[in-house]
């Protein structure tokens, strides 16, 4: 495509010189090894004196530390790196009137909104790696483990997954700044998704989920269809936010003993007489088998915001005034 290359290497050269990815990578860097050091020497206290138990390298990014472990800082705080990125991504263009010059160059006008995309996942791609080699190199030195094929399959499965998950914040953020002209409207309406997604969607699933489906409290008898009507409600109420899914896609991924994304698990008398097939781990294969679905909606997600972004880009009109 005509002018796609020119508009990504233009992109990503301002990603990277801007002051604001600078402050954003030191202070998530900075962040990330605190809670990577604080979990290491808690885990390595813990360990002293026994036999390290196999996947231990993954604990460095499941286990909580002082406040909360890695992937649930990455799945409450990474989207604002994809809104930092894109919030003003077309808008800014506008403002300094810059978008209709790009577009008296032999550039499709397409190629502005797909260069402007691949130049924020790069970037994403790119800070995300870095994260986590150095909380892994950091692990090397702290836990003193080498990680084994299986966890560094994991770490990369890991990797994709988050790449996804902040370029849907990335899509939306793109499509609020082809929509709104100011730059600061544009700003506080993501940020407004954002909140909205992250802490309201939760609340309103359990409210939907208690009244839909309650489950009697105080120490009534309690049945197991309701219990599991409850908690199916609840998930699917909650699924609405792409939070929902990536953590419950990340937690699979890095814990290799969990088996299903529910967190409610019954399970009947043959399955409790043959109980240690559960406490083996689940292999990577069959781990991505049971986040498949849950990555396939991210990613239509995506889609979905990016092309909406894409049409409207396509239909407004673009003054040299």
């Amino acid at each position: 495509m005509p002018g796609l290359l020119a508009v990504y290497r233009k992109e990503l050269a301002d990603h990277f010189s801007s002051a604001r990815f600078t402050l954003l990578l030191t202070m998530i860097l900075m962040i990330s090894l605190i809670m990577a050091f604080m979990t290491g020497s808690g885990l390595r206290t813990e360990l002293e004196g026994f036999a390290k138990p196999s996947l231990v390298f993954l604990m460095l990014f499941t286990s909580t530390g002082a406040v909360f472990s890695l992937a649930q800082f990455v799945a409450f705080f990474g989207p604002l790196i994809g809104l930092v990125l894109g919030f003003d991504a077309v808008n800014r263009e506008r403002t300094a009137r810059t978008l209709s010059k790009l577009l008296a160059q032999p550039i499709y006008r397409d190629a502005v909104l797909n260069g402007k995309l691949l130049a924020g996942l790069t970037t994403v791609a790119v800070l995300l790696t870095s994260i986590v080699l150095l909380i892994s190199g950091l692990g090397l030195w702290v836990l003193g483990v080498v990680p084994g094929a299986e966890e560094v399959g994991r770490l990369a499965v890991y990797l994709v997954i988050s790449v996804v998950y902040v370029g849907f914040w990335l899509a939306l953020a793109i499509l609020f700044s082809v929509v709104l002209r100011n730059m600061a409207t544009s700003a506080l309406a993501v940020l407004a998704v954002w909140i909205f997604l992250a802490f309201l969607v939760p609340l309103g699933a359990t409210a939907v989920a208690d009244g839909v489906a309650p489950v009697p409290a105080g120490g009534a008898p309690v049945s197991v269809n309701a219990v599991l009507r409850h908690e199916r409600i609840r998930r699917t109420v909650s699924y609405v936010s792409p939070m929902a899914l990536y953590t419950d896609a990340t937690d699979v991924i890095l814990d290799p003993m969990r088996k299903t994304t529910r967190s409610l698990v019954l399970m009947g008398p043959i399955e409790r007489l043959s109980i240690s097939r559960f406490e083996s781990p689940l292999p990577l294969a069959e781990s991505v088998l049971v986040v498949a679905p849950l990555l396939v909606l991210l990613i239509a997600a995506t889609f979905v915001c990016f092309g909406l972004g894409y049409t409207c880009f396509m239909r407004q009109e673009i003054r040299t005034t």
